[in-house]
């Protein structure tokens, strides 16, 4: 079930599915996480549907925040490679708001502080599992990003030449030589 399909019927308590996470969908069919944003490591969406607002919520959990804190701990978490927006994260911050799953303090003049409140607690711990799977694939997306250019650069170039190989017809004796050179290969980089 979506989100927003919840939200047009009057319920107000959301449930996520892997699906929505993961796959999901945005922009104008509904949510303050918009499709194609989000460009993680390697070019990937970095968050499904819900993804980035479950990682937020579970920040929030381990402190009070004001959403430029939490934009530098997911930077932080993914060595700088990828930082949401505030245009994505502060929708999600208003959302998070509006369903009661946190508070609002201002403090030093404009700044927001967001304290999860006990209902976002119980969400998340109602969405335990989806939430270990989104701070599992932030961590995974940091230790990517702190991979030196060169290899990152090569395996794209490996990538590339192998989608482009295998888009053509093999013959029996190249689908070997192609398979003996990637055993070499990686016999290769073990020994290194």
């Amino acid at each position: 079930m979506r989100l927003f399909h919840h939200m047009r019927h009057g319920r107000t308590h959301p449930h996520f599915s892997r699906d929505d996470m993961f796959g999901g969908f945005g922009g104008r069919r509904g949510g303050p996480e918009g499709r194609g944003g989000g460009r993680g490591p390697g070019g990937g969406r970095m968050f499904g549907h819900g993804g980035l607002r479950l990682v937020l919520l579970s920040l929030l959990k381990e402190k009070p925040s004001h959403g430029y804190e939490l934009i530098k701990a997911v930077e932080d978490r993914l060595n700088g490679a990828y930082a949401p927006s505030p245009g994505v994260v502060y929708p999600i911050l208003t959302w998070i708001e509006e369903l009661g799953y946190a508070t609002v303090e201002t403090t030093d003049g404009n700044r927001k502080l967001y304290t999860l409140t006990e209902a976002g607690e119980a969400y998340l711990t109602e969405n335990a599992d989806i939430v270990a799977e989104a701070m599992s694939r932030l961590d995974r997306g940091g230790k990517r990003a702190g991979r030196p250019p060169q290899i990152v650069r090569a395996i794209e170039n490996f990538k590339t030449a192998m989608h482009l190989r295998l888009e053509r017809d093999l013959t029996p004796e190249q689908i070997d030589a192609i398979a003996d050179i990637l055993d070499a290969a990686a016999k290769s980089v073990e020994r290194v």
